[in-house]
């Protein structure tokens, strides 16, 4: 809810078949916020049709060889990557277009 709040327009969520992700509590959320709220389950394990492993993938080998004095630092070098991947959605692109799924509006 705080999502749709801040950006103020529709949402597409794309999961995996976890199953915190299937309680009647998320169905029933999911059911109850139709309107704004479009929900893609991808099959229990596909890492090729999930497009936030390409973008894990990018920070990953971004801080791979960080060598952090302490936890804070490592979710300090997370966060740059992830604000700098922000502005540049040609890179988010690339991403969703390496699963081979596509975005029709």
């Amino acid at each position: 809810m705080r999502a749709h709040a801040q950006l103020g327009g529709p949402i597409v969520l794309v999961w995996d078949n976890v199953r915190l992700h299937l309680t009647a509590g998320m169905r029933e959320f999911i059911a109850a916020n139709a309107e704004w709220l479009t929900v893609f389950q991808l099959p229990t394990y596909a890492p090729d049709l999930n497009p936030q492993e390409g973008i894990q993938s990018l920070v990953k080998r971004d801080i791979g060889h960080l060598a952090a004095a302490d936890l804070g630092q490592i979710t300090r070098a997370v966060k740059r990557k992830l604000k700098m991947l922000q502005y540049r959605s040609e890179v988010i692109d690339g991403c969703l277009a390496g699963t081979g799924l596509v975005f029709e509006a």
